[in-house]
Parts: structure tokens; sequence; C-alpha cells
């Protein structure tokens, strides 16, 4: 009887190193999205090759309902819309008369007339767009977005964001 005891012992005492050992494995994955605030993961526990796609967050600030009249100097963001096909616009350069900006790609490709620029689209879609727009011009961006510099003032620019039409 004695013999029998150590053994169930024994044996509850492997199952619960294997049960921690298995949280432990799990609470370590290569998922970036564990930590602090994030979102419990719908699968079972056990990793998968591919990650399911998250939708992107609402931008936030001044531009992200798509129109706004902000004042922008070098190194700012500007969040706008998914809707308009660009993530945050960044803000690269200011000059006497122009604004140079960079904004990555969220669909698979983009037009841009107005300003001058290019950008580039990879074959998953993605990729970025550089432009440069004189005071005045306003241009049009996936035919849904109008970006006018409204002034240029030292350091810092004035631009207007709305939707196209």
């Amino acid at each position: 009887m004695a013999i029998l005891a150590r053994r169930m012992s024994y044996t509850a005492f492997v199952a619960v190193v294997v049960a921690v050992g298995f949280a432990a494995l799990t609470s370590c994955s290569a998922d970036s999205s564990d930590g602090p605030g994030s979102e419990p993961s719908a699968s079972d526990g056990m990793s998968t090759p591919t990650q399911a796609t998250t939708p992107s967050p609402a931008p936030t600030g001044p531009c992200a309902d798509g129109t706004c009249e902000i004042d922008v100097a070098v190194g700012d963001v500007v969040a706008v819309p998914e809707r308009y096909g660009l993530g945050p616009i960044e803000v690269t350069a200011i000059a006497a008369a122009e604004v140079e900006m960079v904004a990555p790609l969220t669909g698979s490709g983009y037009s841009v007339s107005g300003c001058s620029g290019g950008g580039g689209v990879s074959s998953q879609g993605g990729g970025g767009v550089r432009m440069s727009c004189k005071v005045g011009a306003v241009a049009t961006i996936n035919d849904v977005m109008s970006l006018e510099v409204v002034e240029v003032g030292g350091k810092v620019a004035v631009l207007r964001i709305e939707p196209t039409g």
C-alpha cells in the first residue's frame, strides 16, 4: 500500500510539473501582443504558424475624422483615416514655399496629383509615398483625400486635410 501511495504522489507531482512547464512555455511565446493591456488570445494555447489579422486601431488626433487644418513642424506625424489609403503622414522638411512628407501605404496602390513625388508598392501591398507640396497647391491623394499647404512660416506650416469632392 505504501508503494501505491508513493506512485500516486509521484504521478501527481509529474502532472503538476508538466502543467507548470506548459503554462510557462505558452506565456513566453514569441507573440508580441502578450503583455500588459493585451487582449487574450482566441486560440486554445497552441501556437500557429500564421497570425490572425487584426484591424488597425482607429487614428487619433486632430485629423482622425478626415478633416482638419493643423500647424506642423518637421518630425510631426499626422494620423489620417485608413479610408484615405495612407498611414500616418510624417513631415520631413519645411522650406520657404513647400512641405515634404512621407507616409506608408495601407492599400494596394496609390495616386497623387497636385504635388511632386512618388513611391512604391510591394506585391503584398504596403509600401510608401513621398510628397513635396508647394504652398497653395491642392493635392488629391488616392482620389479620396485633399491635402493643401495653406501657408509656411519659418519652421511651421499649416496643412488642410479633407475628403475630396
